[in-house]
């Protein structure tokens, strides 16, 4: 069976990445294509399995590593020019455009779909907010290419023959946006590195993630500020890092970008680890279980169904620094989280159980068109 895997692009490493990663122990003689690939050697070793990853012409204008985004309007035309007609399955791992690969009737086009296109569907007003692109001209540029964009990537969902969701809320998502109905693998998480360590715990709670607006690092530094008798961690960088710094008490602490081996450290020693976006999965929240750590997460997307509440974690109900400080205090009241409950539940995203599954998926898949 010849199996190509097309990506949205290869930039920066994340979740997404992970899933390829996994994907291509299942499938290690597929073709990967992207609209561009800058992955460093280190990257691709350990993410691609060191495979050549064919591109488009995007690839070739200067300066798109650092500007791709600004491409929004070409992405369509460019996913659109691979030649895929000499593979059995194709598989797309779609956040942006990936889906929109054109295959024929004797071809079978499983998408892997992270969100339909964030930017184009749900967050398009406050992405129009965030980037100022309001009024203007280049309001309604932006405003015309969103409008475009949605009607190709709604074309482009028909060609696809079944869509994965990342969760249940995802599967929402393309529901309400696709009318497509979708099965439901949750991505990988390295169960096998992310251990509970025997010894005492820090009287500290824990958050990490890329400091952006939406993962509302802000209501939990209020929180924090509030309760200065406790103390917090914060690891991650991005643009809200110097604003977020400069509001905090000292009882906060703030540590930067931290890579793997700091990162499962902290996760590991913390009392629990804080949790405040709506995300359509949020891999850190795992992770943190699987280190036999708690989750106090805010009760929206996929933390719904990532925390077990009263046996993994516990839920704050909206996003404000009264109901991180009401969740703290109900955690500390708490009868107790135990540590198997938590690796147990941890291991249903293990890296093997989205093998399994997928593989399982994609072979029903195959049959079926035959």
């Amino acid at each position: 069976m010849k199996v190509a895997i097309v990506h949205d692009w290869f930039v920066q490493p994340g979740g997404a990445e992970n899933c390829i990663k996994e994907m291509l122990k299942i499938y290690p003689a597929a073709d990967l294509y992207a609209l561009i690939d800058f992955f460093d050697e280190n990257d691709r070793r350990h993410y691609l399995n060191s495979k050549k990853v064919i591109t488009s012409t995007l690839q070739r204008i200067p300066g798109m590593r650092k500007h791709y985004r600004k491409m929004l309007a070409f992405f369509p035309r460019a996913i659109e020019e691979f030649n895929l007609n000499r593979y059995d399955l194709v598989i797309s791992s779609s956040h942006s455009v990936a889906k929109g690969v054109l295959t024929h009737s004797e071809q079978v086009h499983i998408c892997y779909c992270y969100t339909p296109i964030r930017y184009a569907w749900d967050f398009y007003f406050p992405y129009l907010e965030d980037a100022g692109l309001t009024t203007g001209l280049k309001g309604w540029y932006a405003r015309r290419v969103l409008h475009r964009l949605r009607q190709w990537d709604r074309l482009a969902s028909q060609g696809v023959d079944e869509f994965i969701g990342i969760s249940h809320f995802i599967k929402r998502r393309i529901q309400k946006n696709y009318r497509r109905e979708a099965a439901v693998i949750y991505p990988p998480v390295d169960t096998d590195f992310y251990r509970p360590l025997r010894g005492k715990r820090e009287e500290c709670y824990f958050t990490s993630s890329r400091m952006v607006a939406y993962k509302r690092f802000d209501i939990i530094i209020q929180a924090f500020n509030k309760m200065p008798h406790r103390k917090l961690v914060v690891g991650g960088d991005g643009p809200e890092y110097s604003k977020l710094k400069a509001i905090a008490r000292e009882n906060i602490e703030f540590r930067g970008y931290l890579p793997p081996g700091d990162l499962k450290l902290m996760l590991q020693k913390c009392q629990a680890f804080i949790f405040a976006s709506k995300e359509d999965f949020g891999i850190i929240p795992v992770e943190a279980q699987a280190c036999a750590t708690p989750v106090l997460a805010y009760s929206g997307g996929a933390s719904l169904e990532t925390v077990k509440e009263n046996q993994t974690g516990l839920f704050f109900h909206e996003q404000s620094p009264e109901a991180i400080i009401k969740c703290v205090e109900a955690f500390e009241a708490h009868h107790g989280f135990k540590e198997t409950i938590l690796r147990q539940w941890a291991e249903k995203f293990s890296e093997e159980n989205f093998r399994r599954n997928f593989e399982s998926f994609v072979k029903k898949t195959m049959s079926r068109a035959k």
